[in-house]
């Protein structure tokens, strides 16, 4: 598929025809009016699966910062559709690494299409790997034959249609292992949308595991102990995209504001912008280097930093937006921003789980 995204100097930009739709479909897709069914189709169309994908299997090249900036771009107009992004390109990039080459030639042209979902479960794995949770998925052998059971209570781009979904799983005989399930394996099971507070049209939903059998052909990796360090700087550094997206437009709506009357706002809104330069900067350098691999501590501190940078933003536009901001009306894009904004700290590991795990790091290195 040929990409659609088009790229500027220090900017990425969506093509026209998609960011046409996105912007008149944001609330709806906040809200779930929007059919879920129709993200992902329109996602892929527009190329952003592919970005940072090589271009020999089927993207449009670049490496995983391109990813995310197609991520920070979408997340400027939708927070929604750039979750969905996050999670496509999330489990992309999880096939791109993965030492099971067949898995990924046999799934890569229909997650690139739009045709197949990929979602990654593998949230309750970063928390294990950060030592906060064990992990809810274990399996057995039997025969050629592993046999898993568990739960995955909170997972985006389900897309009933179809999907693929990494899970990390416990093995009874000893050691840890990550593992692609298929929406229509016997025993798995697809809950209803789950009823979230916005973002509602991003196939959120639990899946339960009940004697799911699975082949060796569907092991993404044999360690998980040695294959989460690896592709963690991806995971999160992909969802930092959805920060970076939503504090641009935050402050974007601010300095529009800025000069009616408002320039006591002004020296704020040039350190947050300064401090949001920077975090892409350091983020865009650590993920090219590999050094997050190496240095989590450096990846959380910048995705909790992100964070409060997207709060800031976000408080900032309401101050410079006034009493408008909160009219029904006239800040309703505000008001979906809000929302967005107040996901940003929950999503897995969240900032709580993040800042426990940079606590107990700190204390083990005293």
């Amino acid at each position: 598929m040929t990409a659609r995204v088009m790229h500027e100097v220090g900017k990425t930009r969506l093509d026209g025809e998609f960011s046409d739709w996105v912007v008149a479909a944001a609330h709806d897709l906040d809200t779930g009016v929007e059919s879920p069914s129709t993200v992902l189709p329109r996602l892929a169309s527009a190329g952003l699966a592919g970005a940072g994908v090589p271009v020999a299997l089927g993207g449009s090249g670049g490496d995983v910062v391109d990813g995310v900036a197609g991520i920070s771009v979408v997340a400027e107009e939708s927070l929604a559709a750039a979750f969905v992004l996050w999670s496509q390109r999330t489990y992309i990039e999880f096939l791109l690494q993965s030492p099971n080459k067949q898995l990924g030639e046999k799934l890569l042209p229909d997650l690139l299409a739009g045709r197949l979902a990929g979602a990654t479960g593998l949230s309750n794995a970063m928390k294990f790997l950060a030592g906060l949770e064990p992990l809810q998925i274990s399996a057995g052998a039997e025969g050629d034959s592993l046999v898993l059971s568990g739960k995955m209570p909170w997972v985006t781009n389900l897309r009933p249609e179809s999907f693929h979904v990494a899970a990390a799983v416990d093995h009874a005989d000893g050691g840890t292992f990550i593992a692609s399930l298929a929406h229509d394996d016997d025993g798995l099971q697809r809950s209803n949308d789950l009823s979230l507070l916005g973002m509602r049209s991003t196939n959120t939903a639990a899946i339960k595991l009940s004697e799911v059998r699975i082949s060796a052909e569907r092991v993404l990796h044999p360690d998980a102990g040695e294959w989460l360090p690896q592709v963690r700087p991806a995971f999160t550094g992909l969802q930092c995209g959805m920060s970076i997206g939503l504090a641009r437009r935050a402050i974007a709506e601010t300095a529009k504001s800025v000069g009616a009357g408002r320039n006591v706002l002004s020296p704020q809104l040039s350190a947050v912008t300064q401090r949001l330069t920077q975090a892409e900067s350091r983020l865009s350098a650590g993920l090219r280097s590999r050094e997050f691999e190496v240095d989590a501590v450096s990846l959380f501190t910048l995705r909790i930093e992100l964070a409060e940078i997207v709060s800031e933003a976000i408080s900032l536009e309401l101050q410079a937006s006034g009493g408008r901001a909160y009219l029904s009306g006239p800040g309703r894009d505000f008001a979906r921003r809000w929302r967005e904004a107040a996901f940003i700290p929950l999503i897995t590991p969240s900032l709580v789980q993040l800042k426990a795990a940079l606590l107990e790091r700190r204390q083990d290195a005293a």
